[in-house]
């Protein structure tokens, strides 16, 4: 029996001529080797395909409608897909916008000048970010071990301590020593290598028969006194080879396996595929092997060692200034993935110097992060806002008790325009606290939350920084609030609404909300326990207001074949005059992907639209549409769904002509309009009769 995926990938020409596919609100977009191989007709003709749209000698659109991402998710479980999609989901309908979600968007807007840096710092990023876990399990560790040497229990830095606490150190050390392997496994995965060789490298010169070369009668080695080091060199074959500890080191790896990839992949292209799996890692190891040890190693340690030793300067010559710096620059890091090169040079000075100076001010921009999110979650609470309050809670949660930034950035920070100029504040005043004191030490590498601070010293000094930091941030949020004054008009009404359905449902009667010139029609008939589907009611006749201003068209007018057809249901076309799209009634949001660039709902009057901004405007990624609601949400008419900057749209080569549909046309009998030939918000633009009703012959 075959299925709907199975019979789309057949018709483009099967998983080997698909070289990408994403979707949008309605349809797959297919990225082709060969759009020829592709039977435009035959996809055409598929139950559950709605329409075809070629796209020049790239690929193929095939419109689902709202079904699109389940159709989306079963064909990328098809054999041989894997690889072949939208990893990031930022065409994805997903529950709302996810974390994902806005650091893609973020991170696509950041992108284009400068490719090249674009791929190095992804490359740095992906490297360490799938590690977060064990190193977050790692820094509790640290946690616990510091506490039990603040309280006297027992010291961790003792090298002659017991084996029961060198067994607990082992419990995390384990994953700093070996972290080297981790990354390179991941570096060599990101750059689409067997990971495994890149491992397998790396573990080359972290092995005890590596390590004990040192320790050779023919080995020389002399006392580094800038590091404190003693550093050893050993002949291998006839040649010195610097022998370095590489336990902790991530500049190695990281360099390691961006030459790696040079020689897998012309290893790859000189040998017969037939023998890839024999000799393209046999040659790989063969070739990197000895250049990480003779080379690459004391490469990376000198590399590390200086850039370490350059911001130790800095921070011991200018501690305000570099204490101030951190803070205020990782806001602007952690959303495009760029701390994680910091990040390294703490886990190098841990292991170069003993001690790190980075994590001390880093903490004053968490708290200040945390206590925005805080100041949030206060201001939830008094307006009673389920919603944010459980976002807020799990985020400060998160930060609190993990030191982890990420659910407050992107769950909450990075939607709120204000938030960021108070967060900064705090940042501030955090690391000038840091900087005044001297600056800060830490003994270990961890999470900067409420339970590490026994790892800082001076003690006292990290957390009184970063009691200001937070403090300052959450009451400048809770003063000032973290919405316009348009969001806020808007959860008034959310709230209004909600309480008035609440009452509906126990027979109380309640005055609709009004927010500008919007009423919600919902609520002027508190009585009623569910919306009737008014619409649907034989022979009703249902006029749907116009979800956004300008001169109203004919269907056929749309510069787009799948929506002047009514392929995706019969309405009308919009160019617009206005900037933003509105709630036609009320109802509920189905779809609202993060670009912004459509919205469907479903009406509680019984009526499915979707208004679709431009066409093709999903390649803008969100750049000139702000998203004012999330899927699920129930809104009430006259609400600001999406705004939208029409010239950026022209600007990018794009018609702005929007497409207003209704999506259950086939419910009814007739579909007219437009009914103007100006759309104006609030005025009906299209007519919705129902079927009549049944007769019994």
């Amino acid at each position: 029996m075959t299925t709907l995926q199975s019979e789309i990938l057949r018709l483009v020409g099967g998983v080997e001529n698909v070289k990408f596919l994403t979707h949008c609100a309605t349809r797959l977009r297919f990225t082709l080797n060969d759009t020829s191989k592709a039977d435009v007709d035959a996809l055409d003709a598929l139950d559950g395909v709605l329409g075809v749209v070629p796209q020049g000698n790239t690929g193929v659109q095939v419109v689902i409608g709202g079904g699109v991402a389940a159709v989306y998710d079963d064909i990328m479980h098809e054999p041989g897909m894997a690889g072949r999609g939208d990893a990031d989901g930022d065409d994805d309908d997903s529950d709302g916008t996810s974390d994902a979600d806005v650091k893609a968007a973020i991170r696509a807007k950041a992108k284009g000048k400068n490719a090249w840096v674009d791929a190095f710092f992804e490359y740095l990023s992906d490297s360490f970010r799938p590690l977060l876990g064990v190193l977050l399990g790692a820094s509790m560790f640290i946690t616990i071990a510091a506490v039990l040497d603040a309280f006297g229990v027992y010291n961790f830095r003792d090298p002659n301590k017991g084996a029961s606490w060198v067994f607990l150190d082992a419990m995390w050390r384990s994953v700093f020593y070996f972290l080297p392997i981790m990354v390179a496994y991941n570096a060599a995965k990101k750059l689409r290598l067997d990971p495994w060789v890149g491992a397998a490298v790396m573990a080359a010169v972290m092995t005890p028969d590596f390590i004990a070369l040192g320790s050779r009668a023919t080995t020389t080695c002399v006392m580094n006194e800038a590091l404190q080091q003693k550093q050893c060199t050993a002949h291998i074959f006839q040649l010195p080879m610097q022998l370095n500890d590489y336990g902790g080191q991530v500049f190695v790896p990281l360099i390691m396996v961006a030459i790696l990839a040079i020689f897998y992949r012309l290893f790859q292209k000189l040998i017969p595929s037939s023998v890839h799996m024999v000799f393209v890692p046999f040659l790989s190891m063969l070739v990197m092997i000895p250049m990480t040890a003779y080379l690459i190693g004391p490469m990376g340690i000198w590399l590390g060692n200086g850039i370490g030793l350059g911001l130790a300067w800095l921070n011991s010559n200018a501690p305000i200034v570099f204490a101030i710096i951190i803070p205020l620059l990782y806001p602007f890091l952690v959303p495009l993935g760029l701390h994680w090169p910091l990040n390294a040079l703490m886990l190098l000075n841990i292991q170069t110097l003993g001690y790190d100076f980075i994590q001390g001010p880093m903490g004053a921009w968490n708290f200040a992060c945390f206590g925005a999110t805080a100041g949030v979650l206060y201001i939830s609470m008094r307006e009673k806002d389920t919603a944010m309050r459980q976002v807020s809670f799990g985020a400060l949660a998160a930060g609190l008790l993990g030191g982890i930034s990420e659910p407050s950035l992107y769950g909450i920070h990075l939607r709120y325009k204000r938030i960021y100029p108070r967060m900064l504040v705090g940042c501030f005043a955090g690391g000038l606290i840091v900087g005044l004191g001297g600056g800060i030490k830490a003994s270990a590498f961890v999470f900067t939350s409420i339970f590490t601070f026994p790892v800082f010293s001076p003690t006292y000094l990290y957390l009184i920084a970063i009691a200001v930091a937070f403090f300052t941030s959450m009451f400048l949020v809770i003063i000032s609030d973290y919405r316009t004054p348009e969001q806020r008009e808007e959860a008034a009404a959310k709230r209004a609404k909600a309480e008035a359905k609440q009452a509906a449902k126990h027979g109380q009667a309640v005055a609709a909300p009004v927010t500008g010139a919007a009423t919600s029609s919902a609520t002027a008939t508190a009585t009623k326990t569910a919306p009737v589907k008014t619409a649907l009611l034989p022979d009703a006749v249902t006029f749907l207001d116009a979800p956004l201003q300008g001169r109203a068209l004919e269907l056929s007018e749309i510069p787009d074949p799948v929506f002047a057809g009514g392929k995706m249901g019969k309405g009308v076309g919009v160019d617009p005059t206005g900037n933003e799209v509105v709630a036609p009634a009320d109802g509920k949001i189905l779809i609202i992907p993060d670009s912004g660039h459509a919205v469907g709902m479903r009406c509680d009057n019984g009526l499915e639209i979707l208004v679709h901004v431009g066409i093709d405007t999903v390649a803008m990624n969100g750049d000139g549409f702000e998203v004012l609601a999330a899927k699920g949400d129930q809104v009430f008419a006259g609400q600001p769904l999406i705004r939208f900057d029409r010239s950026k749209i022209e600007a990018a080569g794009y018609s702005p002509i929007t497409a207003v549909l209704i999506t259950n046309s086939k419910k009814f009998a007739e579909v007219d309009g437009p009914m103007a030939d100006a759309a104006a918000l609030g005025a009906p633009l299209i007519r919705v009769t129902a079927k009549p009703a049944k007769t019994e012959g």
